[in-house]
Order: C-alpha cells, then structure tokens, then sequence
C-alpha cells in the first residue's frame, strides 16, 4: 500500500517558505516581465548552472568559498542581456533602505544590496521592443519588489509572461512540498525552454508521476508512453543560441550552510530534466538559485536530512515547471498548453 507522507503547502507556492515573498510586473506592450523573490531577512543562497548559455549577475558571489553567504533578493527577468538591468532598481530600492552587505559601518557609507539575477530570452516573441536606450527593466524590477507578497499571479506573469516552453507559451510557475515530520520546500520556475515538457504527440506533462492534487490537470501519465531517445516532441524548431532557459529557485525553511545549500541546487536541478527533454542543452540557460531561511536557533540538518530536502526540491521543481505552462494563456503567436491540439 503507498501511503502519502508529502503534501502541497497551503497555497502551493514558493511563498510557503516563511519569510520569502514573490513580486511580479509585466510591461504588456513589450511581451516582457520581472519576478522578484524578496527575502525579508537576509537568507544562505547557492546556484548551479547547468545550461550552456546563461545570463547571470553576482553568481560567482554565492559560491560556498566566498565571502557573501546571505542574499536580500533574487531577481528573473526578460529581455535577455537587458534584463539583468531589473537588479538595479532592486538594489537601488533596497540600499534606499538600508538592506545589505556592509564592510565598513560609517555614516553616508551606503551598504551593498546583494541581489543575484538570472534572465531569459523573450525579445523575439512579437512584443515592441523598440525601446531605444531606455528599457523598461530597471522600473520593473522596482514595481516588482513593491508588489512582493505571499500571494502572486503564475502562467503569463512576470519573467514568464513573455517566455516560451518548445512549442507551447511558457510561463511562471510555482509549487510546495510538506512531509508529516515538518519539512518544507518550495520551488519557483520562469520555463522558457527549447525543450519540451509534454510527451510526443500528448497534451500529457513529463511531470505527471510527481503531481500533486491535480494541480496541472491531473491527466496522469499516457497508457502507452511513447519513447523514442531522438522524439523530443513539442520542443522548439529552431533552438537559436542563447535563445531558451529556464530559472529555477528553490528554497527551504531548514537551517543550512552555503555547502549544504549548494548541493541543494545540484539535487534541484534534477527537477529540469525530469520535467523537460532535453534539458541543459548548449543553448538552454538552465539555473537554479536555492535558499535556506533557517534561523540561529536551529540546528543545522544533517546529510540524510539534506538528501531527503534535495530529492523533494527536484520533485517540486518539475511541479512548478509543469504548473507555470498548465497556467499561461496564448499570448500573440503562442499557443498556451490549455488550447494545444497535438498532431
């Protein structure tokens, strides 16, 4: 008998971990968008990058060697190599307020916001970008910050709003994972990928062994799964460098190091690959920021702790994948999962 020990949170989102919150803006003219994962205290992060072609800022400063340990913010974004402008107006906000790193406590010495940002590339997908020097990112990331909250839209929503998965619109998505003896994973996902996250020649999810609740449709898996190791189905005709990514965050209110957390987003990444084929291709982006919230008077968790908390986060980021197309809406040229008809 498979007796159920893990459960969605109660609102099935990144928002479930205690003192992280989600803003998102869009820019509907430009077909673009930010995500901005707030976190209320200064939380452990860690990234792995698994795609061929990332666009990153501060991600060097996270490895566990460094010396910056704790983030203020994490920002996604559109507009590819414009859209890591989104960070400033973060960090500009949050210095405004006194948030971040400071090496020297004087007066009119400002501290250093510390706000990692990963982006993809939608400035092909039929939005004005006709903004001459003056792109839209660094407003958005602000507006953005400002609307963080433990409630936020998911599909055609911030860094997805624009964003494309193979042949259907991708989106941002969300979800949660609680067990009965109190552990606790959230995971966030902006899925712009070349790959696909459906099976050949089905509206079925790659993702439906691990969904919870029917929270992308509950169609379960295909009587007879079709697999061919060349058959990547719905993926995108034309891969195009740089052109595909998917951003992934995942976070856990258990107390962790910067080398715990680390192996956190290495296990996480699993979540891609299971939810997408092919994934972390030479063109993909693929990035996953992993956050730990846990407070001084915790103990920190140990190995088999940690590898429980890693399998969960890469179940839970495969959801949020699925959960970010099952959500999104046709937007221009881009037909949503909810109006696909495979062939």
């Amino acid at each position: 008998m498979h007796i159920k020990t893990a459960i969605s949170g109660p609102k099935n989102t990144l928002a479930d971990i205690p003192g992280i919150t989600v803003g998102n803006a869009e820019d509907e003219n430009a077909r673009t968008g930010v995500t901005v994962v707030y976190c209320e205290s200064p939380a452990i992060a860690a990234v792995d990058i698994r795609g061929g072609g990332p666009g990153t800022r501060e991600t060097a400063a996270l490895e566990p060697h460094n010396l910056v340990e704790r983030i203020d913010a994490l920002v996604l974004a559109g507009g590819s190599v414009y859209g890591l402008a989104a960070a400033d107006g973060v960090a500009n906000a949050l210095g405004a307020k006194g948030r971040g790193f400071a090496l020297t406590d004087l007066p009119g010495v400002p501290p250093s916001p510390i706000v990692p940002a990963a982006i993809l590339y939608d400035l092909a997908n039929g939005g004005d970008k006709n903004w001459g020097d003056k792109p839209p990112y660094l407003t958005l990331g602000s507006q953005a910050l400002n609307t963080a909250s433990t409630e936020f839209s998911l599909g055609n929503a911030g860094a997805g709003y624009g964003a494309q998965s193979g042949a259907i619109k991708g989106g941002l998505g969300s979800a949660s994972t609680q067990t009965k003896d109190g552990l606790c994973v959230g995971a966030l996902a902006a899925v712009n990928s070349f790959g696909a996250a459906l099976v050949p020649g089905s509206r079925h999810f790659w993702a439906a062994p691990f969904e919870l609740d029917n929270e992308f449709g509950g169609l379960g898996c295909p009587e007879n799964l079709p697999f061919i190791a060349d058959d990547w189905g719905a993926a995108k005709i034309n891969p195009g460098a740089r052109a595909n990514t998917t951003l992934g965050v995942v976070a856990t209110s258990a107390k962790l190091n910067p080398s715990q957390a680390k192996r956190l987003a290495i296990m996480a990444q699993d979540g891609i690959a299971r939810a997408l084929r092919p994934a972390h291709a030479p063109f993909d982006g693929d990035i996953v920021f992993a956050l730990a919230t846990g407070t001084d008077d915790q103990q920190y968790v140990d190995e088999l702790t940690l590898t429980r908390l890693g399998s969960m986060a890469a179940d839970t980021l495969a959801r949020a994948i699925a959960r970010g197309l099952y959500e999104a809406e046709s937007l221009g040229n881009m037909t949503a999962w909810r109006d696909y008809q495979p062939d």
